[in-house]
């Protein structure tokens, strides 16, 4: 199998935002429409069936493979202690439908834009690169079920670890200009998605998603077509996917093709019985318990994660260790993040670097230094600008969804 051909960055200005379509001719198939993933070692994460095949699938770095079709690719939590943004070879994946595109005629890609609107159209990927006013946003894509391998009872679904999230900055187009131009009715209320993802059964449930149009037209709900100043890796979405702040990533449609104003509420499989959470703190509920209110999955709730530092790892007593991570505050900015080195008996305050805006993952710091010898559990705990903090104990749900409690480090002390 080749390797795909390597994208040039490019500089996030008007002028530079125009040369996307050559960069994204570069980037239109995976080695030649091949999905084929070469075999490295295996990992273990820390819960029952937890050994992971690392695989390298085009445009990817080596990550841990969850399933080959549709892929499902997690960024080991290695990943998050080199910077703010997650590099796009690093990137996890997650598909729902096992047909997914493998090669993107960039000349002739089209969205169709249609429903209750006064002015339906079809815009050329061209079009929509040079006629729309370019946008930029960083903020974190997370899968709903990230961690869903820690949920205790076990649930069904992609078992995975802490590694289905990334940040990236997102370039291309607000929503709301491509929406204006079509004109929605009065009346409209709803706006769904559509990509070029398939089921293999002619029975299969077209993945679409849908948000209310008042959230499709805020302005932060862009198009991109860019990621880290790159145009987006193949599996990622390329050419263009929604990307929707502060939101589970289940919104975040890849491969967009089709956007529909509705004027009722979408009753689709996957907004009417897929993706749903009890609708409670913490959308939490107890295993088998009944009459529960369900609810689509939506905003995020705040999480943070020591990088610097693994279950395992030693130190030495008497001397500081410092500590740093990343933390984001799901739908709304970091506050701050605390530290506790004693399993939270203590807790103090850690220092927050560069803000680059309320979506983003921000990195923390601080230090401590152990007193005696044994073992240690390291605790961060993030809090919004809302004031919602990490709880100190999981949720549950039969989804495996949204799971954001207190992260726990575990070290010996030497």
């Amino acid at each position: 199998m080749s390797n795909p051909r390597r994208i040039n960055t490019y500089r996030p200005e008007r002028r530079a935002f125009l040369k996307m379509l050559a960069l994204m001719g570069a980037a239109g198939a995976l080695a030649g429409g091949e999905l084929a993933a070469l075999a490295a070692d295996v990992v273990e994460l820390p819960f029952a069936n937890g050994a992971r095949r690392v695989e390298a699938f085009p445009q990817k770095r080596p990550l841990l493979l969850l399933r080959t079709r549709p892929p499902l690719l997690e960024t080991p939590m290695s990943v998050f202690n080199a910077g703010v943004f997650t590099a796009n070879d690093a990137f996890y994946v997650r598909w729902h439908l096992a047909d997914i595109p493998t090669e993107i005629d960039v000349d002739t890609y089209r969205v169709r834009v249609f429903g209750h609107v006064a002015s339906p159209m079809d815009i050329y990927l061209s079009e929509l690169v040079r006629g729309f006013a370019p946008f930029e946003i960083a903020a974190v894509n997370q899968c709903s079920g990230n961690s869903r391998g820690f949920f205790t009872p076990r649930v069904p679904g992609g078992e995975w670890g802490n590694g289905a999230m990334g940040n990236a900055l997102w370039s291309g187009i607000r929503l709301k200009d491509l929406l204006a131009k079509a004109a929605p009715r009065a009346g409209a209320r709803f706006v769904r998605f559509n990509g070029l993802d398939k089921g293999t059964q002619p029975n299969t449930p077209d993945f679409m998603k849908s948000l209310d149009i008042e959230h499709a037209m805020n302005g932060e709900v862009m198009i991109a077509y860019g990621m880290n100043h790159q145009p987006l890796p193949m599996l990622n979405g390329f050419p263009l996917r929604l990307v929707v702040p502060g939101w589970f990533a289940t919104y975040w449609v890849k491969a967009l093709t089709d956007i529909e104003v509705l004027e009722h509420p979408d009753d689709n499989f996957w907004m009417k019985s897929a993706y749903l959470v009890p609708d409670t703190p913490q959308a939490s509920m107890k295993p088998g318990q009944a009459g529960v209110k369900m609810v689509p999955i939506g905003r995020m709730p705040p999480r943070s994660f020591i990088t610097s530092l693994k279950d395992g790892d030693t130190v030495a007593a008497g001397r500081r260790v410092a500590v740093g991570g990343i933390a984001f505050g799901g739908d709304t900015g970091i506050a701050r993040v605390m530290f506790s080195p004693d399993g939270g008996n203590n807790w103090h305050e850690t220092d927050l670097e560069n803000d680059y805006g309320k979506y983003s993952f921000r990195r923390f710091n601080t230090s401590f230094v152990p007193a005696s010898k044994g073992d240690a559990v390291l605790m961060v705990q993030a809090v919004n600008n809302d004031g919602l903090a990490q709880p100190l104990q999981p949720n549950w749900n039969p989804g495996g969804y949204a799971r954001n409690v207190v992260e726990r480090t575990r070290i010996r002390v030497l």
